[in-house]
């Protein structure tokens, strides 16, 4: 039996999937130590943990019997960051505990609660759900948590960043103190380590390696592009890979609808994913990329959060990440439970500092060159023809009646031409590109040496004052810049190097943003209201120039250096 431990049932369905040994994360949790312990586990993204969690509470939730007995109140409680991401764990628990007679239910956001409601009155054995969703069952009685024997919270530390604190501790604190406690993480910061010193009891720390820097089966790749030039680049790498299915990120609503509308005019089968869509719509998008009917996603980070799909083989970013942590969040879409995978990120010469930066943040060393060629692509598709099943399959008698007519009319020359020709008309046509030729520092990156690499645009010393906007968290409630910036860029749809001085206060946080850009983000920031735990506004009026807040403080920049601080306190 490849996996140990394990009850007939599970192991059985884990064979018919084809996994063949456990990865590092489910053998760590499957460590006789590890048995009916509180477990507090970082793993990178892709390395089995559903899986892990799933065969670490079957013990709990079956004991001996294998079997369960007719479902009413939950067993176990699975709690996610996202609609996907639920989903996405409903369906793999369904085939693992397939044989046992589970009962799993989702409970999401943007699913209709009565036919939730139901289906909870109806019994489930494990249910899982997104924190909002599950908190406000609790709240109208709909949930009965008393019987619950394990709860999971999957990607912990991405709920706190979207603001789920107070959900998840109401969640926990209407357990019973019996429950096992699992905490999955990719990371585990301050909060994180709050959450379980309240929660966990003894909890066993488990950290796998690989869990920081660059993830062993992705290949990192770094295209230099000329900045008008991205989208043709785009089509060119999906040409030159020819993945069976790709994701393309992109870091707004707008430039996933521009994207995804000139793909499909060059003939790829593509889908979208964003904030915009409803949850049916995304059902239907994921779904085409499952089935294989579209090939390609265009997705905003947000939208694209606990997408797996088995056959992925390509990421590209065709916008740059907000930071390191986003860049492996997106390339661990690919490269999943000992799947290879490519990465590519698509560098501008203006954007070069800040890639290399986010890269060595990442620890990943990537392989640099020019977008592929017209020529390039062609002599591939030429070997893919020659390759094609079409040319290697026997004909049945039907075909082989046509093949001896065609050939009586037609010479093989004639022939094998009009099949090329047919060949490359179901190909999405290429694009003329063309290589910056800028080259990499081979000097360490700012990032490393504890600098920031400079602002684009020109906001660090350039005498423009940004715009203050106020945060109604401070030094009180544990506010901190490296955990703030992330927020304010997913929330404020900005990059990080649009954010000037962040300067915290017991009470409030004050930060800075750029004048370009400070519109932009005060009309996210009212899109958002309701999103996240932290309240943000703007000081003085919308338009004019706005006066820095006076402060005797010396609180550092979240992200400058001490020459544009000193000027910031100057002006203030």
């Amino acid at each position: 039996m490849p996996f140990p431990l394990i009850s007939a049932p599970l192991a059985d369905a884990l064979a018919e999937r084809g996994y063949a040994e456990p990865t590092a994360v489910q053998n760590a949790v499957l460590e006789p130590q590890a048995a009916g312990r509180d477990l507090l586990v970082s793993a990178q993204t892709g390395s089995g943990k559903t899986i892990a969690f799933g065969i670490a509470i079957h013990p709990d939730l079956l004991g001996e019997a294998g079997q369960f007995e007719k479902a009413g109140t939950p067993l176990a409680l699975i709690v996610a960051p996202t609609r996907e991401l639920a989903l996405q764990v409903q369906r793999e628990l369904q085939w693992l505990y397939a044989k046992t007679g589970a009962v799993v239910t989702a409970c999401v956001g943007g699913m209709d609660p009565r036919r939730e409601a139901r289906a909870l009155d109806a019994g489930a054995h494990i249910v899982v759900g997104t924190p909002g969703r599950l908190r406000d069952h609790l709240e109208r009685g709909r949930l009965d948590l008393a019987t619950l024997r394990a709860i999971v919270l999957d990607e912990a530390d991405e709920m706190l960043d979207l603001g789920f604190r107070e959900d998840l501790e109401f969640i926990l604190d209407a357990t019973p103190d019996t429950r096992r406690t699992l905490m999955f993480s990719a990371t585990l910061p301050k909060g994180i380590a709050h959450l379980a010193s309240r929660y966990q009891k003894n909890a066993q720390r488990i950290a796998v390696a690989g869990a920081v820097g660059g993830h062993a089966d992705i290949e990192y790749r770094a295209v230099r592009v000329m900045q008008h030039e991205v989208e043709h680049a785009v089509v060119n790498l999906l040409r030159y890979v020819d993945a069976p299915s790709a994701i393309v990120f992109c870091n707004t609503r707008e430039s996933v609808r521009h994207l995804h509308a000139g793909l499909l005019e060059r003939g790829f089968s593509a889908v979208s994913l964003s904030g915009e869509l409803s949850q049916s719509e995304r059902n239907h998008a994921l779904q085409a990329l499952r089935d294989k009917r579209a090939r390609v996603c265009i997705a905003t980070d947000v939208a694209a959060r606990g997408i797996d799909l088995p056959s992925l083989g390509l990421v590209i970013h065709a916008e740059l990440p907000h930071d390191a942590e986003a860049l492996q969040h997106r390339s661990g879409r690919t490269g999943r439970a000992g799947r290879k995978g490519i990465s590519v990120l698509l560098v501008p010469r203006a954007k070069l500092r800040r890639a290399e930066g986010m890269l060595v943040a990442a620890g990943v060393q990537p392989t640099w060159s020019g977008p592929p060629t017209v020529e390039e692509i062609r002599a591939l598709d030429q070997q893919r023809l020659l390759q094609d099943p079409l040319l290697t399959e026997p004909a049945n008698e039907e075909d082989a009646g046509l093949a001896a007519a065609l050939a009586g009319e037609r010479s093989a020359e004639d022939l094998a031409a009009a099949l090329i020709r047919l060949y490359r008309s179901h190909l999405p046509a290429l694009e003329d590109v063309s290589d910056p030729g800028f080259r990499a520092d081979p000097r360490p990156a700012r990032a490393e040496r504890g600098e920031r690499a400079p602002r684009e645009g020109g906001h660090e010393g350039g005498g423009t004052e940004g715009v203050w906007f106020r945060l109604d968290v401070g030094r009180a409630n544990n506010a901190d810049p490296r955990r703030l910036l992330p927020m304010l860029c997913r929330r404020g749809d900005i990059n990080r190097q649009d954010i000037g001085a962040i300067r915290i206060f017991d009470r409030e946080t004050k930060v800075e943003i750029h004048p370009g850009r400070a519109d932009h983000f005060a009309e996210a920031i009212r899109r958002s209201a309701g999103v996240g735990a932290v309240g943000i506004e703007r000081l003085g009026a919308p338009s004019g120039r706005e006066r820095a807040p006076r402060t005797s403080e010396r609180t550092p920049r979240a992200d400058g250096p001490r020459k544009a601080e000193k000027k910031q306190r100057a002006r203030t």
